[in-house]
């Protein structure tokens, strides 16, 4: 399966990691993936964590980049971060897809993955 543009080090990743707190952060913005606080080679062993970056992909290509990003920071201030819709669909995603991103491997168990912020807002 081909993987988008990954991009480390990102300025934009690392102001989501200090508002959510996170020690590390994928986020995705148009068709890229951009990471904080954790390498290319890292966020790739959690197929988990790649799917539900994808499906935020998905989410983009079908809103577009600004349908997309009104859609989160308005439901991040109704829901709160948790409970974005879009965020509980990358995380039911997920679950389905991970199996896509595996390369082969076994999927990692739940302490081997990464575990998902839950700020309050």
């Amino acid at each position: 399966m081909q993987l988008p543009r990954i991009v480390e080090n990102s300025p934009f990743a690392r102001v989501a990691r200090a508002k959510l707190g996170a020690t590390n952060v994928a986020m995705v913005l148009g068709n890229s993936i951009h990471l904080s606080g954790v390498s290319r080679a890292q966020f790739l062993q959690d197929p988990f964590w790649v799917a539900h970056e994808m499906e935020h992909i998905r989410q983009f290509q079908q809103y577009g980049r600004l349908g997309f990003l009104i859609r989160y920071l308005r439901d991040w201030m109704r829901h709160g971060y948790y409970n974005i819709p879009f965020e509980v669909e990358a995380r039911n995603a997920a679950e389905l897809n991970a199996h896509l991103y595996a390369q082969g491997k076994p999927l990692p168990g739940p302490a081997e993955r990464h575990p998902t912020p839950k700020v309050k807002s």
